[in-house]
């Protein structure tokens, strides 16, 4: 029946059929029961098609719709019971909307598509999801045991024992190494029932924004983590499937929303398991040597990646900072690169604006200022103490902040580099001119005011190129020498 109204043959994985019409997607759940779910009855099937249809339905409004029964009609055929008669339901349907196959996310990113603006959107519908979830229960979750679940998985899938092996010892003593920091994340609320399955082919356009779905639905444990963990998937998934760049500007952008500089700290482990999780199921599924790049990268999430490094990024506005920034950060240290900490975003962040919305004049007073960088260096802090390398994004004409922050670093036993960038009067001023888009509320005047007070490099630095990737080989060159430097 269901072929009959979808027109083509249905869509099967181990536990779903899907039938996808011309407008409507028809999912059922298969009579199954399996290790880590049960759907062997009808009642079972209508409890896990309702759950899923309450998880995914607020994230993505109008394309989870509803769920119907199948019935049998009096002269044995079935029938979808959209007029709610007496006959009993012999089986559960979900129905959703059709998103064309070139929307969903690992569709675009395959195809070269996951544009600097689209991975922007990325990481703010997964800022936006995680924040309206309901607050959790404040104990850490079992990894552990979801870690070492994960070996006789990757061994009844072939992968090699030696490698495993390593693999597990490695992942089970950074586990106990980072335990503080997850029960101090349990206790803050960032424990929470999260998607579970967050990764590029369980996100799509939806009325032209990306949304998540087919959100874990069948085992609370495995869906109630860490926000961490759960946005690791995707982190890990643009990190092998797209690349560093990619992981480093969408990891930086969930930060700049939801103001999280601790998932760093967790990172080293919740990308190796999520990779590990994809290495024995691509070896499962069959497809020839597509698990060895996930199990190498298993293991390299866990290796040492040299010193942390926290590197100041001060300037005139208009003087190139921020292109700066997001041009080291992919190359410095571990994965997926340097945290980035933008005064100008903190600063939306802390009065409720997205980072491209204008804030009043009130928003740069003095107090406020000081509450920008009272974040921002211990955001510096909490992430270098992580083992993550920093890249701290102000003007930093105030030698006070300077100061502040090179404490900041050191005190978490980071090694600090100061850049401060510069360029002609009229160029800074023709850049905010043409600025666009961007976190900057900065004017040509309050450039000028700026400009009254800089002290200069002052020690950093100086990179006074007129081109960007000028400024690149500079700085690149002053790090050549810095371990967190992955050439």
């Amino acid at each position: 029946m269901l072929k009959r109204l979808a027109g083509t043959a249905p869509i099967e994985t181990h536990i779903s059929l899907v039938f996808v019409g011309g407008d409507t997607v028809w999912k059922m759940k298969k009579s199954v029961k399996l290790p880590f779910l049960d759907f062997s009855t009808v009642e079972r099937r209508r409890l896990f098609t309702e759950r899923e249809l309450a998880l995914n339905q607020p994230a993505a409004p109008g394309l989870y719709r509803d769920m119907v029964p199948v019935v049998r009609r009096p002269d044995g055929s079935l029938a979808l019971d959209e007029a709610a008669t007496d006959a009993p339901a012999v089986e559960w349907v979900l129905r959703m909307a059709r998103v064309p196959a070139e929307d969903f996310l690992d569709t675009i990113a395959a195809r070269g598509d996951l544009t600097p603006a689209l991975q922007d959107a990325l990481a703010d519908a997964v800022a936006a999801y995680h924040q309206a979830l309901p607050a959790g229960p404040g104990t850490v979750p079992p990894m552990r045991e979801i870690a070492a679940g994960n070996v006789p998985s990757a061994l009844s899938a072939g992968l090699p024992a030696e490698q495993v092996e390593e693999w597990r010892a490695a992942i089970l003593e950074t586990l106990d190494a980072v335990w503080p920091v997850l029960e101090a994340r349990a206790q803050a609320g960032q424990v929470r029932r999260a998607h579970g399955d967050l990764h590029l082919g369980n996100l799509c356009l939806w009325q032209g924004r990306p949304v998540p779905f087919d959100a874990l639905e069948f085992d609370e444990t495995l869906a109630t983590i860490d926000l961490a963990y759960d946005f690791a998937f995707l982190l890990m998934d643009l990190d092998q499937r797209v690349g560093r760049g990619a992981a480093n500007r969408v990891m930086n952008r969930y930060v700049a929303r939801t103001g999280d500089a601790g998932l760093v700290a967790t990172l080293p482990a919740f990308l190796s398991i999520r990779a590990m999780v994809r290495a024995h199921v691509e070896a499962r599924s069959g497809h020839a040597q597509a698990w060895q790049p996930y199990l190498r990268a298993a293991l390299d999430y866990l290796r040492p990646a040299g010193a942390v490094t926290v590197i100041a990024v001060g300037g005139l506005p208009g003087s190139g900072k921020s292109t700066l920034a997001r041009s080291l950060a992919p190359v410095l240290g571990r994965a997926p690169g340097a945290l980035i900490l933008r005064s100008d975003e903190i600063r939306k962040r802390q009065h409720g604006a997205a980072p491209e919305q204008r804030l009043p004049q009130t928003a740069y007073s003095d107090a406020a200022s000081e509450a920008v960088f009272a974040e921002l260096t211990d955001d510096v802090r909490i992430a270098a103490a992580g083992g993550q390398c920093v890249v701290a994004d102000a003007t930093f004409i105030d030698l006070d902040h300077r100061r502040a922050v090179q404490a900041a670093a050191q005190s978490s036993g980071a090694q600090f580099v100061g850049f401060w960038l510069d360029a002609p009067r009229q160029e800074l001023e023709q850049r905010i001119v043409a600025r666009s888009g961007d976190a900057s509320d900065a004017t040509v005047s309050v450039l000028q005011a700026a400009a009254r007070h800089s002290p200069g490099a002052a020690g950093w630095h100086a990179l006074a190129s007129r081109q960007p990737e000028d400024d690149l080989a500079m700085a690149r060159n002053v790090l050549r020498d810095c371990s967190a430097l992955a050439e």
